[in-house]
């Protein structure tokens, strides 16, 4: 028993690191006197972006997304919710999202499995505005 709880243990540990989802997060905050800001950066392989974009009930979320690898997409998803409410693979490359409550939304920057398991790299300029 001792002898196979110690190989599951040791399989565990041989599991790559890359079996999980790289992401970072980053807060996208507005100059004063703006609503909008462009960011611009790179992903690569299973890492992916979080962008937390502080929306008012009523806004209007836009976001502009132009990125140098076509498997490159992003997400919309509101404070706490489980789906996007915004899905570039099937929407598209710009989004206008009316905000419906208030809070910390997050605009996500990925790429498709088929270029990330490739470790293919994306740069992007990625527009959000909050109008």
């Amino acid at each position: 028993m001792l002898a196979r709880t110690l190989a599951a243990l040791c399989l565990l540990a041989a599991v790559p690191a890359m079996a999980q989802d790289a992401a970072r997060t980053e807060t996208v905050h507005f100059a004063k006197g703006t609503s909008s800001k462009t960011i611009k950066g790179s992903i690569k392989g299973y890492a992916s972006v979080n962008y937390k974009v502080g929306v008012a009930a009523g806004q209007t979320l836009k976001v502009d997304f132009k990125p140098s690898n076509a498997s490159a997409y992003f997400n919309i998803t509101a404070p706490g919710a489980d789906a996007a409410i915004f899905v570039g693979s099937t929407s598209g490359a710009s989004a206008a999202v009316k905000i419906p409550s208030s809070g910390d939304y997050t605009v996500q920057v990925y790429l498709m499995r088929n270029a990330a398991r490739r470790n293919e790299t994306a740069a992007y300029t990625l527009t959000i505005a909050a109008k």
